[in-house]
């Protein structure tokens, strides 16, 4: 018979390769947020304006991360006006070739969802951005579950953008919330790369309330784990932090 100290360590070495194996298949490595599924759709919260920047870098990020391009990007004529046009010179430093991104601005929520429909179906691309600020009127389970079945025929990354708004119940396959964390200070004070705060407030089929510290990394074309600095929550990967407070936005279905 087995010894039980000897025992408990082969099961204990067991479980370890376990939770490696379902990591690993996942495609989180440690401190790190899964990638975004294509042939899905998702939602990004940015929860105010001064946080749209950062909803917007995140978004592209995940786009970069999972190869999803060519990307149509759609905007309200509200989010042209409220947000500015997009910055391209900051999307090429992110590692985004003009080429591969095409910008509609389009009339208000209801041809923007129209929009992203038609957007969704076609296979020739690898991911549509749907940006809209405020309360996205039109937006319900039956529109969005539109937009999840035309990703899911297609093959391409759908993402809602949002800024500002209410969340509301969706068909989402993830919802996040992003805001804008403290960048590292590069040789000479020079500005580091771009570094977010993330929450997974909704994951169909798997847990959610997870947080994130990280920064987009170039080179890699990769979110990085990014050091906490100052008064802020400890964030780990895959696992909700224990006794903090709740975020500011839970998910509705």
């Amino acid at each position: 018979m087995e010894e039980p100290f000897a025992l408990i360590d082969r099961l204990r070495r067991a479980a370890a390769l376990v939770e490696q194996a379902r990591d690993g298949e996942e495609g989180k490595g440690k401190g790190v947020p899964p990638r975004l599924a294509r042939a899905q759709l998702h939602e990004v919260h940015a929860l105010s304006q001064e946080s749209a920047a950062s909803g917007a870098g995140f978004a592209i990020g995940c786009v970069l991360a999972g190869a999803a391009r060519p990307t149509l990007w759609l905007r309200t004529e509200a989010a042209e006006r409220q947000g500015g046009r997009l910055h391209g010179p900051g999307l090429i430093a992110m590692g985004l070739d003009p080429a591969e991104l095409v910008v509609v601005v389009v009339a208000d929520d209801a041809a923007l969802l129209r929009a992203a429909a038609d957007g969704a179906r076609c296979p020739g691309l690898g991911s549509v951005i749907a940006e809209g600020w405020g309360a996205m009127r039109g937006l319900d389970l039956t529109a969005s579950r539109r937009l999840m079945l035309a990703a899911e025929a297609s093959g391409v990354m759908m993402i809602l953008l949002r800024v500002g708004g209410q969340v509301v119940p969706s068909a989402a396959a993830t919802r996040w919330s992003v805001a804008p964390a403290p960048s590292r200070a590069l040789a000479a004070d020079a500005p580091g790369a771009p570094a977010y705060d993330l929450e997974l407030l909704r994951r169909r089929g798997g847990p959610a309330g997870a947080r994130w510290r990280v920064e987009w990394n170039r080179d890699t074309q990769s979110f990085d784990p990014a050091p906490l600095s100052g008064p802020r929550l400890p964030l780990v990967a895959d696992r909700a932090v224990a006794g903090t407070p709740p975020a500011p936005v839970r998910g509705a279905g």
